[in-house]
């Protein structure tokens, strides 16, 4: 099923990539010849966006301009990609270009990484699914199938993984309620982990939906070489 509600989406592209090393944005390190950035946000657009805020660092406009002249959007859609300066911390950065589509007229809004640009479309579809079937916040996770211990004084305690599950992006929101969670978040000074933490400050339950592995974060070198083995085989299999 895909709604047929008008759908946002803010992909979030402000970071430096330290880890990952190299100079410039790092989601404008190329995949296979293209940015993170386009691979991203043409999965957002296969899945249903029709809007696009995307929040960088005011200096690299520029540089981000160039790079999406030319992504790869469907002849009959017409969506529009707006660059936005971004803020010092990530939810400053997510709370600049909510405002930016607070005017959308939508309701359903999706909160990306572009640092993870092999989200499959079938995921996209599912968050979107969710929160037009009246979910309020949508995360998709992954099962951890790495044993997990928690640190301590004493050494080390084993935790059950069968009650966890690893969180990934886009993750899909009722626009006004998440707006609404980040002036909470603001006027209050409380730092978040993600948007979907934003929610629950507001007493709003998070909705999991199936992630997908193919939609691992680039953070480190080997992340990029494990993201070109999964769209060769992409490419090879369609």
């Amino acid at each position: 099923m895909t709604t047929s509600e008008p759908v946002v989406a803010l992909v979030v592209a402000a970071g430096s990539g330290v880890r990952l090393g190299g100079e410039g944005p790092k989601a404008l390190r190329p995949l296979a010849g293209r940015p993170l950035i386009r691979h991203a946000i043409e999965a957002l657009v296969a899945g249903g966006v029709r809007r696009l805020v995307v929040t960088i660092r005011e200096q690299d406009r520029a540089l981000f301009t160039e790079a999406l002249a030319d992504v790869e959007i469907p002849a009959d859609v017409d969506v529009p990609v707006e660059l936005v300066a971004g803020g010092a911390e990530r939810q400053d950065s997510v709370r600049l270009g909510l405002s930016a589509l607070a005017d959308s007229g939508a309701r359903i809004v999706l909160v990306h990484d572009a640092a993870r640009p092999l989200v499959p479309v079938g995921v996209v579809r599912a968050v979107i699914d969710a929160v037009a079937a009246g979910a309020t916040a949508v995360v998709p996770g992954t099962a951890v199938v790495d044993s997990i211990r928690t640190v301590h004084d004493a050494g080390s305690t084993v935790v059950d993984r069968s009650t966890l599950v690893g969180v990934q992006t886009p993750q899909g929101f009722d626009l006004p309620t998440l707006i609404r969670g980040h002036d909470h978040v603001r006027q209050n000074g409380l730092a978040v982990t993600d948007d979907a933490a934003v929610c629950e400050l507001l007493g709003e339950p998070v909705t999991i939906v199936p992630g997908s592995r193919e939609a691992l974060k680039i953070t480190e070198p080997v992340d990029l070489v494990i993201a070109e083995a999964l769209l060769a085989a992409r490419e090879a299999s369609s």
